[in-house]
């Protein structure tokens, strides 16, 4: 029996999609937030994601691309679960069934946790780029080691470094800024975003990959810009910094993209916003990349 079978709901929302050809990109979402630490809610954040998909423009004049006129196929949420191994595991084996179908992958959150099952899912030489606030390098929080705020150390144990960059954190304990240098993870800082060479520093660390996985914290994001994410921290990037972070990859072949942290009970609309804007972009690149007409 395929994973898929066993671990989705197969209830799609996507409605802006059409069912005319093989599908371009495929989404899924993970309703998990147990490990959650200050504002837990971004369980529900897969389906508000998908809503303000259904209700944003998804014409993109700059690429040539109309997503009016593609097919992405929605699979639903996964069975929902409490226990962190469990869902790793889960998620795990549906993402690598999804990876042998060589189409680009959206993974909705849910908590940051989740990257864990999923980016390890994909080929080791993957490069890996983390868009968030924070580290997320502590060795346990609340006393596990499978947390949200553990998530990248873990990965790092079990593949190293090296395709590692992480971009926008602004608050961090000392145990993670130690761990970091430790193993020499890149870094572009908020203050680089700041001064505007984050553009080019992403796109010369990403030169050397074949293909990439970005994960978006949607804390990333300054709360003016995101108000409903579950661990907000001020004085962070404009939602056009991140966006231009976004197009410096333009020519990359983007195959996994997580967007985790969307808590819509602090949401006015805003942050669910940024996050479908943040897929449908992505899925327009990846189609002009390709020269899709």
């Amino acid at each position: 029996m395929s994973f898929l079978d066993l671990y989705m709901n197969r209830n799609p929302m996507i409605t802006a999609s059409s069912s005319d050809s093989e599908p371009v990109a495929t989404v899924f979402g993970i309703p998990f937030d147990s490990t959650h630490s200050y504002k837990p809610g971004c369980r529900f954040g897969p389906d508000v994601i998908r809503d303000a998909f259904n209700n944003i423009e998804i014409f993109h004049p700059q690429l040539g691309i109309d997503l009016e006129s593609v097919n992405i196929e929605d699979l639903g949420n996964t069975t929902h679960t409490v226990v962190a191994s469990e869902m790793i595991d889960m998620i795990g084996k549906i993402t690598k069934e999804l990876v042998e179908k060589k189409r680009q992958l959206f993974i909705l959150g849910g908590e940051h946790s989740l990257t864990f099952g999923t980016y390890m899912s994909f080929p080791k030489e993957t490069g890996y780029v983390v868009f968030d606030a924070h580290y997320d390098l502590r060795d346990e929080f609340a006393n596990t080691k499978l947390s949200h705020a553990a998530y990248l150390r873990r990965i790092v144990e079990q593949r190293g470094a090296d395709n590692i960059l992480h971009v926008g954190a602004r608050a961090f304990v000392k145990e993670e800024l130690e761990f970091l240098k430790e193993h020499n993870i890149k870094t572009i800082s908020d203050k680089q975003v700041r001064e505007g060479n984050g553009p080019k520093l992403l796109k010369d660390f990403t030169s050397s990959f074949d293909s990439m996985y970005t994960s978006f914290d949607l804390d990333v994001l300054d709360p003016a810009y995101a108000p409903g994410v579950g661990n907000p921290e001020a004085a962070g990037m404009t939602s056009r910094e991140l966006f231009d972070l976004i197009y410096s990859l333009e020519n990359k072949n983007v195959t996994g993209v997580d967007i985790v942290e969307l808590n819509p009970q602090y949401d006015n609309g805003a942050t669910a916003s940024i996050a479908a804007k943040i897929m449908s972009t992505l899925i327009a690149m990846n189609l002009s990349r390709l020269n899709y007409k």
